[in-house]
């Protein structure tokens, strides 16, 4: 079955509740979506996203967290963002707030910061969307998608594909960022949900830069593209 309208739902008479837990009677909700570790791919990352908010149903405080760590090696990237929400319509919240970007490694710590501006919320046919357009403070516009869907294949079994990408204006060689399109990566996860709270699941995802960031990550001696199985628990409370 596949989810039903956020406001009619029950997480005690249907197998899907939203997992930015948008039902009206919610004052806080933190969800785990990626927590996983990578054992085969190069310096064995843990990575994550993480979303959280508090608020009412119609206005609310968004801290948001996405990146990677390496369990083995010193690397690690990360997206930090906190913002401002509106409820625009039934299923979408509008967001402006603040972004910052670090990222460490042999070549030491980078950092950028800047205003984001974007959408949460599910599309027709309960696609999680979320667009959003980021300006850095060294003036350069990125656009960043993360679409997901959940799929039950029984009750508690889910099969989730779930795409990124982001596109730039222009290059930022310290962050792997290439003008056009610069990167995508597509997992497809299969979780099981012990509890509607806990689901521990396994995946596989790809990822790839193209164009310009393609040719950044070669010129920097990494493979432009990597292939993954993943491990890893949905946490939401």
């Amino acid at each position: 079955m596949l989810s039903a309208p956020l406001a009619a739902q029950s997480s005690d008479s249907l197998p899907h509740e939203s997992p930015h837990g948008m039902a009206w009677s919610r004052e806080t909700f933190v969800l785990s979506e990626v927590l996983e570790l990578a054992p085969n791919a190069s310096e064995r990352p843990i990575l994550f996203d993480l979303v959280g908010w508090t608020g009412g149903a119609v206005n609310r405080l968004w801290l948001k967290a996405d990146g990677s760590a390496a369990s083995v090696g010193r690397a690690t990237h990360g997206e930090y963002q906190v913002l401002y929400g509106r409820l625009v319509s039934s299923f979408w919240d509008a967001q402006i707030g603040f972004r910052a970007d670090r990222r460490s490694g042999a070549a030491g710590v980078r950092s950028r910061y800047g205003a984001v501006l974007g959408l949460q919320g599910l599309a027709p046919n309960w696609f999680e969307l979320e667009p959003s357009l980021f300006v850095s403070s060294g003036g350069n516009v990125s656009f960043d998608l993360t679409g997901s869907y959940d799929l039950y294949l029984t009750q508690r079994l889910v099969l989730q594909p779930r795409l990124e990408t982001t596109v730039a204006l222009r290059d930022e060689p310290d962050f792997g960022i290439g003008r056009g399109l610069s990167s995508a990566s597509f997992g497809l996860r299969a979780r099981f949900e012990v509890r509607r709270e806990f689901a521990p699941y396994l995946g596989l995802i790809v990822e790839r830069g193209f164009g310009r960031a393609a040719e950044l990550a070669r010129l920097a001696g990494e493979s432009p593209g990597e292939m993954a199985l993943v491990a890893g628990f949905r946490l939401w409370r």
